[in-house]
């Protein structure tokens, strides 16, 4: 079950919570989970004396759903199969622990820099793409830094363990012949409209659904929340920027930048004497100032006879390309701008920047105007920030705080731990609302900064305790699980029915839909569900066809495997199959180990 559901999970957080962990971490029905484990609410397990607490599993419940990746029908059959993964989890770390495991923090930043999960459009790691794909699976930085130290370390261990061992060839050859092999099949589909059943859900099935599924039922903790938000972004907005202020960033912006550079050069030595030298160059400044091109008066005047036939040009130059005072004199101007003499290496040169290697005042105008903007309220941001500070650690609400900030009291609807969003889907924001301070004492919360611009505190208005929806608050929707159960159950009935008929040589007019050469990890739109159900089926006799139905999410399957046959393999498939034969005996290895670990661990649950 855990494996299907890392095979059809495609969020980001899912790729990253279940492909870089050990196991997926999800539990279900917690409260009914939390009755057998004795007098302290919040410790549901423990592992050679280390907890398992309640607020862990309801995290990690959260970053589950969230995550979409378990259906809702799924959560009971989860509950134990989770609990044993989080024990699990802690056998493997405090091995590795005590085996002298160690991640340096180092690595854990190259690891985390190199994740695509956090890369932008040109491949590189984006500060603002992390914290906000942490937010939505409900971590902060440095519980998911905390968290991936841990996953490293069992990693490294698990990886220890695969290559101390190998595999056999007749293993080898055995699993090759089962990727290779070959199912060519039929399958008919009923679905919801096919069912030849009258609905009729009585209130006593409704009560007995609802009883075997209080689970699906459960409302978790909740709170309503106040808070307000100083927002540097939305404080520039409101100020207007003058086009000399825009110019001025431009160029500040932009005084590093690359740019294509032409001179005219006047040597001096043993040819020219420098005062010689200093008269023409200034000759040809003049020339330039009464409005002749650079290129002509480069052509006329420079010593640099390469440049001159191309009006002077040089190429692009970055900084430190032609030394100090170069630099000096290229890197002030503007484009279109020319230099006085710039005395360096034997020779006056005069400078022109004939364009910038990067975007056009114009194509940077809107972003100029919003860091100048930015710039110009950043003191009263800064002042804003530190008045929220004082006046929030002293208040008994946030109303008055709002007011005398001239801020937005914003509340919320009923919110679940993990559940915010926008700004309360930030790390560490929504957790606060549930922190002891906040929820349990009643505070405001601390400022909580989400980025350079924006700090927020907040206020739980109202709480309630997790419980189960009473049948009355969930009528419909148990009826319409029932309902779906009886057409389910008749459609069922349907397919055992055209199944018997089919294996007593009946030919039944149906509109068979067929798949052939179908192999395990065929590139294929059929259903997975459908595609692992056929090759768990026995091989059919000469002639002959096996026959079986298979649940679907949207029905019943009658389906009819036809043959089965080996297929050639190829170079691609021997390597395929010599990784999975490597990959199930270090399983097996590892199971081993865990059987041990368990076998003398003390766990009480």
């Amino acid at each position: 079950m855990l494996q299907s559901i890392r095979d059809g999970s495609r969020s980001w957080g899912a790729k990253i919570i279940i492909g870089l962990m050990v196991a997926a971490m999800a539990l279900f029905g917690v409260e009914s989970l939390f009755s057998v484990f004795g007098s302290d609410p919040n410790e549901v397990a423990s592992v050679n004396g280390e907890p398992i607490m309640r607020q862990q599993v309801e995290l990690e419940v959260q970053r589950a759903l969230r995550s979409g990746q378990v259906p809702p029908e799924q959560e009971r059959a989860l509950r134990n199969d989770m609990l044993d993964q989080l024990i699990t989890q802690s056998l493997l770390t405090q091995y590795a622990e005590e085996g002298g495991f160690f991640v340096s923090d180092a690595q854990l930043d190259q690891m985390i820099v190199s994740l695509p999960e956090f890369h932008d459009q040109d491949g590189r790691f984006s500060a603002e793409i992390f914290r906000n794909r942490l937010a939505g699976a409900g971590y902060t930085p440095l519980s998911f830094r905390e968290e991936l130290r841990v996953d490293i370390k069992r990693q490294h261990l698990q990886q220890g363990l695969a290559f101390s061992d190998f595999s056999l060839p007749s293993e080898e050859e055995r699993l090759a012949e089962l990727q290779r092999q070959q199912r060519d099949f039929r399958y008919f589909m009923l679905n919801a409209a096919d069912a030849d059943v009258d609905i009729n859900v009585t209130e006593a099935q409704m009560q007995t659904y609802y009883d075997a599924n209080e689970a699906r039922f459960e409302r978790p903790e909740q709170v309503r929340v106040e808070y307000v938000l100083i927002d540097r972004q939305a404080m520039a907005e409101d100020v207007q920027v003058d086009e000399q202020a825009l110019r001025d960033a431009w160029r500040e912006q932009n005084q590093s930048a690359d740019r294509r550079v032409s001179h005219i050069m006047v040597t001096f030595g043993d040819e020219r004497s420098r005062e010689e030298a200093e008269a023409v160059a200034n000759e040809a400044l003049n020339s330039l100032n009464d409005g002749d091109s650079f290129a002509d008066t480069a052509a006329r005047y420079s010593d640099d006879t390469a440049s001159a036939e191309d009006g002077g040009d040089l190429g692009v130059i970055s900084r430190g390309f032609f030394g100090d005072a170069f630099d000096e004199a290229a890197f002030s101007l503007g484009v279109g701008e020319t230099s006085q003499l710039v005395e360096m290496d034997g020779a006056f040169h005069i400078l022109q920047v004939t364009e910038l290697a990067g975007p056009s005042f114009e194509e940077q105008r809107d972003a100029l105007a919003q860091e100048v903007a930015l710039r110009d309220v950043n003191d009263e941001f800064n002042e804003q920030v530190q008045r929220l500070i004082d006046e929030s650690f002293a208040a008994d609400d946030l109303k008055s705080v709002a007011d005398d900030l001239g801020l937005t009291l914003n509340q919320t609807d009923w919110l679940a731990r993990g559940e915010g969003d926008g700004v309360l889907s930030e790390p560490g924001v929504l957790e606060e609302a549930f922190s002891a301070d906040v929820l349990e004492e009643g505070y405001n919360s601390e400022v909580i900064e989400l980025d350079n611009d924006r700090r927020l505190v907040l206020r739980v208005a109202e709480h309630r305790e997790a419980t189960v929806l009473p049948l009355d608050e969930v009528r419909d929707e148990v009826e319409q699980a029932v309902a779906a159960q009886q057409r389910q159950q008749a459609l069922q009935e349907q397919a055992a029915g055209m199944i018997a008929s089919l294996r007593e040589g009946d030919t039944l007019e149906l509109d068979w839909l067929e798949a052939n050469s179908v192999t395990r990890q065929s590139d294929t739109t059929l259903p997975q569900v459908l595609v692992q159900e056929v090759f768990r089926m026995p091989r059919p006799e000469e002639g002959a066809s096996v026959y079986r139905s298979v649940n679907m999410p949207q029905g019943v399957a009658v389906v009819a495997l036809d043959s089965v046959s080996v297929g050639e393999g190829d170079e691609q498939m021997t390597s395929f199959v010599a990784q999975m034969a490597e990959q199930l005996r270090a399983q097996s290895v590892i199971q081993g180990l865990m059987d041990d670990l368990r076998s003398d661990a003390e766990i009480e649950r």
